[in-house]
């Protein structure tokens, strides 16, 4: 395994050396690439000391111990060629021994009636996975905005976001499922408690939102933004979060406002987790690991100079997260993409 340290000064934690009031001694935390040459990845799951990782292209790579295996995924429906398309979302089943029952969400074509994302259950005999039900259909798809982030709940429901597809008037229909965040049992039918009686709409009103995690039973969401103005927001069931009728500051009765949001700026905010009060968020376009501090409300990066960041994952006293170079508007390497460990400790 190769090591790494980041240059760049955006995110080192920076001390006074005693005696030379005008010098600084940066800390540069050590990064080391746990997989390489993975294509388009998307979520990173993980179950005791195996990872499970979705790519675009329509594999799951297995990595144990440094092991890395593609596994391909028979699919019923062929895969989109659309930007930002593909095998998107995917979460291992807690319930399943054995780890041979995952959640994914995927974008593919119908040649008659167009392009349609859909939530399905995946099933591995250790080689490959198969798509084994249908659990929702026919999410209006398009040429940007499909969502994709899966996530299981504190409270052992599967939650899903959607894109609005390019119709942003979408989002704010409770009668769609598009710029949404939805809710589901994990054998796909709705919540007896959902907010929306007979929906699976948990909240509404999004635009893209491609990250959820929880702290607590607090559910946090990412979500692009137009032309920046991109969101970090606190997610409560029936509530609406504007799009496309307000964005980033802007407050409207009924409507709520972010806790974060990038102003002129672009994040391009994906995967999400968090630790010790603080989210850990991915950034496409800001080319970055990003921490917000929910009690001092600030934000800073806190990795850079590795490229576009589709997802992070937190586990004990390690954060991992994958690049996304290979996406078609990065710059990779010739061993791009790569999923990436650093010790917490060192990027507080």
């Amino acid at each position: 395994m190769a090591v790494f340290l980041i240059s760049g000064c955006s995110f080192f934690e920076k001390k006074q050396t005693p005696g030379k009031d005008s010098e600084a001694v940066v800390i540069q935390p050590e990064v080391k690439v746990v997989a390489e040459n993975l294509s388009i990845p998307w979520s990173i799951d993980r179950v005791d000391q195996t990872f499970y990782i979705s790519e675009r292209t329509g594999s799951i790579v297995k990595i144990t111990n440094g092991k890395m295996e593609r596994q391909p995924v028979r699919l019923k429906k062929p895969l989109a060629q659309a930007a930002e398309a593909g095998l998107l979302g995917f979460v291992l089943d807690p319930g399943s021994p054995d780890t041979q029952k995952a959640f994914a969400y995927y974008t593919y074509g119908d040649e008659q009636q167009g392009q349609f994302n859909r939530v399905v259950v995946l099933e591995t005999n250790g080689s490959e996975w198969t798509e084994a039900a249908i659990l929702l259909d026919r999410i209006p798809s398009a040429a940007y905005h499909h969502g994709g982030r899966m996530k299981i709940g504190p409270d052992g429901k599967l939650y899903i976001s959607t894109g609005d597809a390019t119709e942003p008037e979408l989002a704010q229909s409770v009668s769609s499922i598009n710029g949404k965040i939805l809710r589901m049992n994990l054998d796909g039918t709705i919540p007896s408690d959902n907010p929306f009686p007979g929906s699976y709409v948990y909240s509404y009103g999004h635009r893209n939102p491609q990250g959820l995690v929880w702290i607590g039973n607090t559910l946090y969401s990412s979500e692009h933004g137009q032309s920046a103005h991109d969101e970090i927001n606190l997610i409560k069931p029936r509530a609406n979060y504007g799009w496309p009728v307000i964005q980033g500051k802007a407050k409207k009765a009924g409507m709520v406002t972010p806790i974060f949001q990038s102003g002129n700026e672009t994040w391009a905010p994906s995967g999400m987790s968090a630790y010790s009060g603080k989210l850990y968020v991915a950034a496409l376009r800001g080319n970055a690991v990003l921490q917000f501090d929910l009690e001092r409300k600030r934000m800073k990066p806190l990795i850079t100079g590795l490229g576009r960041i589709r997802d992070v994952y937190i586990d004990g006293e390690y954060m991992y997260f994958v690049s996304n170079n290979t996406d078609g508007r990065g710059t990779p390497d010739e061993t791009d993409d790569k999923l990436y460990r650093v010790r917490l400790e060192s990027v507080k």
